[in-house]
């Protein structure tokens, strides 16, 4: 028998694949998950009876242009449907723009630390990365627009960012975004769009309308707490969503996903009541860490990051020890995802406990 095996890709020997945030329990039992910023809530009764009923037909293949979501979508930003490309996820939606704009011998730029994927789904793409250092937790602009060449072909800007939660506002991006060249498409990721309270942070949909290489990506994943169907979107201007569109995989956006969506849009002043009730318990968590001296930068996303250097494994071993998971970066710094009430309290009675080298 020949010892040669089947040949893969050498991209694939460059990288472990995407590790979800894990769920641990303590020594009682319990567990907390605060890992992967999911919403607390679960799906509303409303929703709840939509996704009952569509389950009935998963016989069925579901809708590939996804045309009532799309049209719901539409209504809701007042944006034209041809706008909008829908997907798995905006991590999804991701690897479809990808797919249709990187290639080998162009180059694709993000912050970093920013979104886990990134990295992951450029390297896959054929791209050449591009990473531009975060300052003081933040997208370092002025330098990500330096470092834009003629070989530069898309540009992510998680904001929030993830995991830090900091913000751009809107002076510096309409600055970036006016110094960004037409033929480079500039990525607003917004999939926490819906827990900014800071008035100087702009909604991404209305600096596209004028920027035809601008596009936003939203997600019902975190506000809308839809995190286990899988259902994200792009709008930009028609070429950028047609592009996008051209590279979903068939059927990835499942039917129920689709029916769950366009419920969650038809509830959503009652959905956004529950992320209010998030966004007072991220700045209560928040005051109380940084009253007992922890460094947590002012976040405006459904979590919070520690900056723990060496300490940072030790923490979430601590955490973990209580039934807490949250999400260690090795040697940089630890995101905490806000829970409810008790889920806070229980993370918030560790940091209060553990005893700090820093």
């Amino acid at each position: 028998m020949s010892a040669r095996s089947p040949r893969f890709r050498s991209v694939l020997d460059q990288f472990a694949p995407y590790k979800p945030g894990a769920r641990v329990a303590g020594p009682d039992g319990r567990s907390f998950k605060l890992s992967s910023n999911e919403s607390p809530f679960g799906p509303l009764p409303s929703v709840a009876e939509v996704i009952a009923r569509a389950s009935a037909d998963v016989n069925r293949y579901p809708d590939n242009g996804a045309a009532s979501l799309t049209g719901a979508i539409a209504q809701r930003h007042g944006v034209p449907p041809e706008h909008i490309a829908v997907g798995c996820g905006s991590v999804g939606v991701t690897q479809q723009l990808l797919a249709a704009a990187a290639e080998p011998g162009v180059e694709v730029m993000y912050a970093w630390r920013s979104f886990e994927a990134y990295p992951l789904l450029v390297r896959l793409s054929g791209a050449d990365e591009v990473i531009v250092p975060i300052q003081h937790e933040t997208h370092d602009l002025a330098a990500m627009a330096a470092a834009i060449t003629p070989r530069t072909r898309v540009v992510f800007v998680c904001n929030p960012n993830n995991p830090t939660g900091t913000v751009v506002r809107r002076a510096e991006l309409e600055d970036f975004l006016d110094s960004v060249p037409p033929e480079c498409l500039v990525v607003l990721d917004e999939a926490y769009a819906e827990y900014v309270r800071d008035p100087g942070v702009p909604n991404g949909l209305d600096l596209y309308r004028d920027r035809p290489n601008a596009a936003v990506l939203r997600t019902f994943s975190k506000a809308y707490g839809l995190a286990g169907l899988r259902v994200g979107y792009l709008i930009g201007h028609e070429p950028v969503a047609e592009a996008v569109r051209k590279t979903l995989v068939p059927f990835s956006v499942n039917a129920i996903a689709q029916a769950a969506a366009v419920a969650s849009l038809a509830a959503e002043a009652e959905l956004l009541a529950r992320v209010e009730q998030v966004v007072k318990e991220r700045t209560r968590v928040r005051d109380e860490l940084c009253s007992r001296g922890w460094t947590v930068p002012p976040t405006e996303a459904n979590f919070v990051w520690l900056r723990l250097g060496a300490d940072t494994e030790d923490f979430a071993a601590a955490c973990a020890r209580a039934g807490i998971s949250i999400r260690p970066f090795a040697g940089e710094g630890a995101r905490i995802s806000i829970g409810d009430e008790q889920e806070n309290e229980e993370f918030l009675a560790v940091a209060r406990a553990y005893p700090r080298r820093h």
